[in-house]
């Protein structure tokens, strides 16, 4: 098995267009984990990681951005900034009919989406660093600072964001797979020794048999992560040739189980830890009453409450189906097959074949999204089975892993097949 890998790899590697991908993806991650490391001014750093490590959201946080919020760096804001306004953007499609109109003019209409996104980063950049620096500031990790370089750091922030932002999109046009994902997946990574290390030092002394079952149970969730990922329901289509007299071809159209890929749960991730950050936020906040509503918010949207994971859930059930809806239109597809002389056996087309490819859909993307909804929760199970806090990466960090190395493969395997087909035709 990890001959054929390797010979994949290799294969991959003597394309010169492919080589030149990966070599601009490598550099891209570099001067992305370079600039991670480049500090903002003005915070306790000693305070700040004890921070971190004491709060299980603050943890998962500094996870998926992979250790610069943690470090306080001039990325500490990552890409959370830019997903959100994505979230917003794709919503707004559903609400403004102006917005739903551009989104099915195609590639420009997509182009112009993604401007409004980046232009709707900036304030969503700003509000955020603002609302970080009061967070901490409420922990005593940032002291009162002037005016003139609150501004200064609530700009270098939010520079930093877009910069993530940038490089994300430089990976995305020129190099391999979705640059989004591919710098979380870049920061989990880079982040695992050191989640990996602080579980090592605390489960030492813990039950080994607990720990093994735990290890089997990963490996297998990891094996259910792959396969479900790459299954997919076979739809037959038959052409039929119009040029012969009876000749008939045929095909299939593969429908994947998980349509929506990994970015329901990075978008569920955003949205989830967004009342716990509101709730430490105004725990500083004099008011008694205030304080109290805080409390309670933080203590409800605890990693390992029940209200945490049914929202979690809850979200990444919704937005699988949301944005599987976004990326395939089973109109359009019904449309394509007609134009092409393409038909389901025993389907009409038409209306027909769009209502049979809808309900076909809704059926996988149940499974799908139920299976992406329990893998994100089940490190809370895992956590209170073993009784450790903070275990690892969770079951969202390893399916973000696991499923952004499948989407480069398959996008490495298309680029060879395209390279083959072009061969033969010179």
């Amino acid at each position: 098995m990890f001959s054929s890998i390797l010979q994949f790899f290799s294969r991959a590697y003597k394309s010169k267009d492919i080589r030149r991908k990966l070599l601009i993806t490598a550099a891209i991650l570099v001067v992305y984990r370079l600039l991670a490391h480049i500090p903002a001014s003005g915070v306790d750093r000693s305070s700040l990681q004890a921070l971190f490590t004491s709060s299980p959201l603050l943890s998962l946080l500094d996870v998926f951005s992979g250790g610069t919020l943690a470090n306080f760096s001039i990325l500490a804001l990552g890409l959370t900034p830019y997903i959100n306004a994505s979230i917003i953007m794709q919503l707004l499609t559903y609400v403004i009919p102006s917005f739903e109109e551009l989104s099915k003019e195609g590639e420009y209409g997509q182009e112009r989406i993604n401007q409004y996104t980046r232009f709707l980063t900036v304030p969503l950049s700003i509000m955020q660093a603002f609302g970080m620096f009061m967070l901490l500031k409420n922990q005593g990790i940032i002291p009162a600072i002037a005016p003139n370089m609150l501004i200064a750091l609530i700009l270098t922030m939010s520079a930093g964001a877009m910069i993530a932002v940038w490089l994300g999109e430089l990976i995305t046009e020129y190099g391999l797979g979705n640059g989004v994902s591919f710098l979380i997946f870049a920061g989990i990574v880079a982040r695992l020794p050191v989640t990996l290390g602080q579980s090592v030092s605390v489960v030492q002394t813990a039950d080994l048999l607990k720990i093994a079952i735990f290890i089997v149970l990963s490996i297998v969730i990891v094996g259910l992560i792959v396969f479900m990922n790459e299954a997919t329901r076979q739809i037959p289509i038959s052409y039929a040739r119009r040029a012969g007299k009876s000749a008939i071809g045929s095909s299939y159209l593969p429908l994947r189980l998980n349509q929506a890929g990994v970015i329901p749960i990075i978008f569920a991730v955003s949205l989830v830890l967004l009342p716990s950050l509101i709730g430490q936020f105004l725990s500083g906040v004099q008011n008694a009453r205030v304080a109290e509503f805080a409390s309670r918010i933080t203590s409800s949207f605890n990693p390992q409450s029940f209200i945490y994971n049914l929202v979690y859930f809850l979200l990444v059930f919704g937005f699988t189906y949301f944005y599987t809806s976004v990326v395939f239109n089973p109109e359009k597809i019904s449309e394509s097959l007609q134009k092409n002389g393409g038909f389901i056996p025993g389907i009409r087309p038409g209306t027909n074949t769009t209502d049979y490819l809808s309900r076909v859909l809704n059926r996988i993307t149940l499974v799908g999204a139920t299976f992406l909804g329990l893998v994100a929760i089940l490190p809370s199970f895992f956590q209170s089975f073993i009784g450790v806090s903070n275990l690892a990466i969770g079951g969202t960090g390893i399916l973000i892993v696991v499923s952004v190395v499948l989407e480069i493969t398959r996008d490495l395997e298309a680029q060879l097949v395209m390279k083959r087909y072009e061969t033969y035709l010179r």
